[in-house]
């Protein structure tokens, strides 16, 4: 307990301070420790990239078991706050009451929870609950905190703007009322279209607030805009998957053309990369287990 109430008093401060941070997303626990290694302050676990590369399938496909086995996982390997994707609590109120201490448990420092319908859609079949029952889920979830971690931090998203026909003022609305109502410790106007939206959500909606903004804006806002928009965080979901991603498949597709070939070159790249060559052993710290082995193990 002592470690994980650390964890959820570093990530409430990291919300609460003045100066922007990055919530360096991704999946894994070794993305997660490249975060750490490069003095990332905290990390966040998305529940798509979960999705994707735990479960081969699109956003959607992962139940709250899938997400705190795999938060365990990763927090077990760092010593930043890790951040969590909850969904929509996966079910009605109680069922996120049961969620949030599930992930306090999994001591995993905070999360979001979003209003969609369960289970969440896409595109144009995306639908949001009521503000009332939004509200009651919120509570719940204020509620199962309080009794086993008054610092792990809850977010409230609205993900009414990725509804057909939503206006920017019920977004708006929306958060003021989680806000107001639950007491919830972040909100998140998510589905926004503009930057010039974006900033004039900060200015309406009671802080802390991250806005999730979309990856397409272009130009897309740098660290110091969003800082002096007044967003406690920059949140980037993918941070630690999306080079990869595309560089991983560059890779393959060069190999399925040229053979090994591909590999000398990939590795002459790598070797002169301005922040060194990246390998398991430098990132995960290997030297750490050679020690362990030295003090706990027989000649």
């Amino acid at each position: 307990m002592p470690e994980r109430q650390r964890m959820t008093t570093r990530l409430k401060t990291l919300f609460q301070q003045p100066e922007l941070f990055v919530l360096a997303g991704g999946i894994n626990p070794i993305g997660a420790k490249m975060a750490e290694a490069l003095g990332y302050d905290a990390f966040y676990m998305s529940g798509g990239n979960t999705s994707a590369h735990q479960l081969g399938w699109p956003d959607s496909g992962t139940s709250m078991r899938d997400m705190v086995d795999n938060a365990r996982k990763i927090v077990l390997t760092v010593q930043i706050p890790v951040f969590a994707d909850a969904d929509t609590g996966y079910g009605d109120a109680i069922s996120t009451h049961y969620t949030v201490r599930e992930y306090i448990q999994a001591g995993i420092a905070g999360a979001h929870i979003e209003d969609q319908t369960f289970p969440p859609k896409s595109g144009p079949r995306r639908r949001c609950i009521s503000i009332q029952e939004m509200v009651g889920k919120l509570r719940a979830a204020m509620d199962a905190k309080q009794a086993l971690d008054p610092d792990f931090v809850i977010m409230a998203r609205c993900d009414l703007g990725g509804v057909p026909g939503a206006s920017f003022a019920e977004i708006i609305e929306r958060c003021q009322a989680y806000k107001a109502e639950a007491q919830v410790d972040v909100i998140c106007p998510n589905g926004l279209r503009t930057w010039e939206e974006i900033q004039e959500a900060i200015r309406l909606i009671p802080g802390p607030v991250v806005p999730l903004i979309p990856a397409h804006l272009s130009p897309y806002p740098s660290l110091q805009a969003q800082q002096d928009a007044g967003a406690a965080a920059a949140w980037f979901p993918a941070l630690t998957t999306m080079a990869g991603l595309q560089a991983n498949w560059d890779f393959l597709s060069d190999f399925q053309q040229r053979g090994t070939l591909a590999l000398d070159a990939l590795r002459a790249q790598a070797a002169q990369s301005p922040w060194g060559v990246a390998t398991n052993g430098r990132i995960l710290d290997e030297p750490r287990l050679r020690s362990m082995e030295e003090m706990y193990l027989p000649d």
